[in-house]
């Protein structure tokens, strides 16, 4: 079997889904195999993944409607979602596999970054792609849970325009609050990692402008900082040496240079954010000139970003090669950029990144004085004795690649460490019995579940971690132990979707333990949780503090303690 066989490379896993009886792809889908085209990756076996099985497969990828859809550089195998790999099946898509088909990586950033990583170990003499991963490869790292920005570009537009897209002609006249935050980034002057020589460079431009009484200075489109963007991509060459600022020019203060303008959406240069936007905006412009061509106007930064990526080398053709055929919509000449009118969809937005941003309230006592406000209102924690005090992992005895003694720690810190490591899986092991899943989240470098793993082998364990380097480590651990009953998932908690039977977390850190305590409630399983021995308890997006009605009557936001649930 085709699928069997493809296997042994790494897999992508892809959602196809069924509209008016018909298989559409997803824009997650779109994003994936844009950036594919665009990289000319070959490193990769892909798999549509259909998720209606009426027909036995929810469609065809030899269907007309999806066949122009999908690039004809790559090519892609149908799955139904029941063959797919159980560490597939147990995360929302896109996903990635490795080799071993130990490993997956779930979610949109965490896939197309490593597309990017795979892409150019392939070829190293592709210089343009870890270009995309941008200044010091961070592009997009940074889980959602705490970056609004990815949180934006990874699930705010594309869900925002997957959502216009069901229904186009309603609330037109209300812009999506993600794609109005967007136009207002791009308004926003770029800062860039030691931008003083272009603006330098820009300075002196403009004053040679107004020596020459030159027309009024072009847009950013036919300015510096879009040749300084392609010079990077090598495309033309930045201002010759001749033009090197003069003295006069060297002398202005740093404060006093003009500002660079946005060019692409984190500032001068191409990057896989770009790559994440362009499938979702083209999609959302179209749309609009079909049913609303005036809220265009409402949108000249947006439409300035989308008509200058189309001038990057490669974007053309990934695009005609997926189905996207781009376009330039115009604004009225009389239309300008300026300021968004504080009114309206934008005051919603204001509201909106209000709401997220967490109360600047003063840090607030320390952990006596919580336990004693705690203590007034007849609040207190109760303390149980230990179910297996005598109980310990026969460290002696196991393999050394399970002792935290091996890591990178210090000995007071790994007898510490192997001391937490003897309470959870006691307590896991009297919980568990033959055939459960445990779910070791925000696993790190896998103490916790490799242990489990050695100490329970007829239980399925999966660590789940969001850092790439620490899960890695991880399986190398437990490859040297010959685990077999452990999987790895690199991907934000929420993207984790399979049953469970036990969840465990040691030291998650802040707002995760909560996610996780949630995570276990909704899904039914029984947790064995040490929190992260965090100061004090911020604000996060999906969580706000105290949590309970006794709590909140007794404590405000952002006292130091870890029991304000």
């Amino acid at each position: 079997m085709k699928h069997t066989e493809e296997q042994r490379r790494p897999s992508l896993y892809l959602e196809v889904c069924t509209q008016n009886q018909e298989p559409r792809l997803p824009l997650h889908t779109s994003i994936v195999l844009f950036l594919l085209s665009y990289c000319d990756c070959k490193s990769f076996s892909v798999f549509l993944v259909f998720n209606n099985n009426d027909d036995g497969g929810g469609g065809s990828p030899d269907s007309e409607s999806l066949r122009a859809q999908l690039p004809e550089s790559v090519s892609v195998t149908a799955v139904r979602p029941q063959d797919a790999p159980q560490l597939v099946r147990s995360c929302r898509l896109p996903a990635a596999v490795d080799e071993s088909g130990q490993l997956c990586r779930a979610g949109l950033a965490v896939v197309l970054r490593h597309i990017l990583i795979r892409t150019t170990e392939a070829d190293p003499t592709r210089k343009d792609v870890p270009a995309l991963l941008g200044f010091k490869k961070t592009c997009l790292k940074a889980c959602a849970e705490v970056s609004r920005w990815t949180r934006l570009c990874e699930t705010g537009i594309p869900s925002a325009v997957e959502e216009h897209l069901q229904s186009p002609t309603a609330q037109l006249s209300q812009l999506p609050l993600s794609v109005l935050a967007l136009e207002r980034r791009l308004a926003e002057p770029v800062r860039v990692h030691n931008d003083d020589k272009i603006r330098r460079q820009k300075l002196q431009e403009q004053r040679l402008r107004q020596n020459k009484s030159l027309p009024e200075e072009p847009r950013v489109s036919d300015g510096l900082e879009l040749r300084a963007a392609l010079a990077k991509l090598s495309v033309e060459s930045l201002p010759a040496a001749t033009t090197r600022e003069s003295s006069e020019i060297r002398k202005v203060r740093t404060t006093d240079l003009p500002p660079l303008e946005h060019v692409f959406a984190e500032g001068l240069f191409f990057t896989l954010t770009d790559v994440v936007l362009l499938p979702c905006i083209h999609q959302y412009l179209r749309s609009l000139q079909a049913h609303s061509p005036g809220t265009l106007q409402q949108l000249p930064h947006v439409l300035r970003w989308y008509s200058r990526v189309q001038e990057v080398p490669g974007v053309l053709r990934a695009a005609k090669d997926c189905g996207i055929h781009l376009s330039d919509p115009q604004l009225p000449t009389s239309s300008l950029p300026g300021p968004l009118e504080r009114d309206g969809p934008v005051s919603l937005l204001d509201q909106e990144e209000d709401r997220e941003m967490s109360p600047q309230l003063p840090f607030v006592g320390g952990p006596r004085p919580t336990m004693t406000k705690l203590k007034e209102k007849g609040i207190e924690a109760i303390f149980t004795p230990h179910p297996c005090p005598a109980w310990t992992l026969p460290w002696d005895s196991l393999p050394v690649a399970i002792n935290p003694t091996e890591g990178k720690m210090s000995n007071i810190r790994a007898v510490r460490k192997m001391q937490q490591l003897n309470n959870l899986v006691a307590m896991v092991t009297e919980l568990a019995r033959p055939g459960c899943t445990v779910v070791d989240f925000c696993s790190g470098t896998g103490h916790v579940g490799i242990a489990l793993a050695h100490t329970l082998p007829d239980c399925q364990i999966i660590l789940i971690e969001n850092k790439e380097e620490s899960l890695v480590r991880a399986q190398r651990r437990s490859a040297e132990l010959g685990l077999k009953n452990i999987g790895f998932l690199q991907a934000n908690l929420d993207y984790f979707t399979g049953p469970f039977h036990i969840g465990v977390a040691l030291h998650a850190c802040g707002v995760a333990t909560d996610m996780v305590l949630e995570h276990c409630i909704q899904a039914g399983a029984a947790f064995v949780v040490s929190p992260c021995c965090y100061g004090f308890i911020q604000n996060a997006v999906k969580f706000s503090f105290p949590k309970s009605k006794r709590f909140q009557d007794t404590l405000s936001y952002k006292v130091n303690s870890a029991w304000a649930w």
